[in-house]
């Protein structure tokens, strides 16, 4: 088992949850920050003294407050770590469930495990830490169905922003213009149109409206 586990959250609360999991674990030494910078300068200076830290659990989110930051969010601190430091292991634990940003987190950044922040959070973040801990990687079960229900949507970067464009009122005409302009395509009448009707056929949208709605309560949008 890990010996050596850094918890980084804005959130003391949280900080507090995570490190009673990792006592229960048995981790000898559990080390607490509240700011990106702050973790990364931990993981820096374990390294250099030839003590690493082997696993850090860390939110995405974290809120500006007065103190200057040059790490602005979770997912930078990650993606810097894992080129700097490929040995580190690292869970994301996390209230972001948007589908691109999980596919980043695990296919671009390669974390080791993605749990979702939850009533059930710190039950899974505990069978994440013990799969990680055998060279597995741990994706919770309220991702994989995130996962899994886009996927069989076979919903691509185009058709999010469509219904991007639907959401902010534009009509057909505008988007296409949008998408001329942007040297985005297909940007026909024609071609838009098409797609707008198969996405409303695949999630079974009676109107724009509707798809858009849909499209906010699966966290396309």
């Amino acid at each position: 088992m890990f010996t050596k586990i850094l918890i980084s959250d804005d959130l003391g609360s949280i900080n507090y949850g995570v490190a009673g999991v990792l006592a229960d674990l048995g981790i000898p030494e559990i080390i607490q920050v509240h700011y990106c910078d702050d973790a990364y300068l931990k993981i820096k200076k374990s390294a250099l003294n030839n003590t690493p830290i082997e696993l850090l659990i860390t939110d995405l989110s974290f809120v500006p407050d007065h103190r200057e930051q040059n790490f602005k969010s979770g997912e930078e601190l990650v993606a810097l770590l894992k080129k700097e430091h490929p040995e580190l292991k690292i869970i994301v634990y996390s209230v972001e469930n948007q589908t691109q940003l999980i596919k980043k987190m695990m296919l671009d950044h390669k974390v080791d495990g993605y749990v979702c922040k939850g009533r059930n959070g710190l039950v899974k973040l505990k069978e994440a830490i013990e799969c990680v801990d055998k060279n597995q990687t741990f994706i919770s079960p309220e991702i994989k169905m995130i996962l899994n229900k886009k996927e069989k949507l076979e919903i691509d970067d185009f058709d999010i922003e469509l219904i991007r464009l639907l959401s902010l009122g534009k009509s057909q005409d505008e988007i296409s213009s949008h998408l001329k302009q942007n040297n985005i395509s297909p940007n026909s009448l024609s071609s838009i149109e098409k797609r707008l009707n198969r996405l409303r056929s695949d999630f079974k949208a009676k109107n724009a409206i509707h798809l858009v709605s849909i499209a906010k309560d699966l966290s396309l949008i």
